[in-house]
């Protein structure tokens, strides 16, 4: 009975690797697409990182958890989003996406320190999240840190160059700083 318990764990545990190393390729392949390709094209890729991003690899309960603290956020229920997002961070630190989530909650809750925090987190874990670096971008402005929101702006728009929202915020960003030397 031990022995058949060991392989079918040993079977999980392989499987799970299986299913990370499938989803790193999957990964770098959408990340390598989505460098070369058009606005519409790359806006399909984009939605398929992010459902890869928003799907824990291996926990059904803490994808579930994820969607329901999203949930909160569409109802503006922003404590309870964060305290659910704790959770699954507390469950699993290595999941950025969770990070990534609550970094957000905590931005439209004016807890601008605490979120960048929470950013710095998603980009050790994912150093391609452009996401967290468009929402860095937004941290930066509150905290008047214009040319730290451009940097962040200008990394996003390397990973993902047909993002919009980065080429507009610069341009609206250097306006700001060029009125602000006069």
């Amino acid at each position: 009975m031990k022995k058949i318990f060991i392989i079918i764990i040993s079977t999980f545990l392989n499987l799970n690797f299986l299913y990370a190393d499938d989803r790193n390729s999957e990964l770098n392949r959408l990340f390598n697409e989505l460098k070369i390709k058009d606005q519409s094209s790359s806006l399909k890729i984009e939605l398929k990182i992010w459902k890869i991003w928003s799907t824990h690899p291996n926990n059904d309960e803490l994808t579930s958890m994820l969607s329901l603290g999203s949930d909160f956020v569409n109802n503006n229920q922003y404590p309870k989003a964060v305290e659910t997002f704790t959770k699954v961070i507390e469950i699993d630190p290595s999941w950025a996406e969770a990070w990534n989530k609550r970094a957000t909650v905590l931005y439209m809750m004016g807890e601008f320190e605490k979120s960048q925090n929470d950013i710095d987190e998603v980009l050790k874990l994912e150093k391609r999240h452009f996401g967290a670096l468009a929402g860095q971008g937004l941290v930066n402005i509150k905290l008047e840190n214009y040319e730290k929101a451009i940097m962040s702006y200008k990394e996003a728009m390397k990973i993902y160059p047909s993002m919009n929202s980065p080429k507009i915020m610069i341009k609206e960003l250097e306006e700001l700083i060029k009125k602000q030397s006069i």
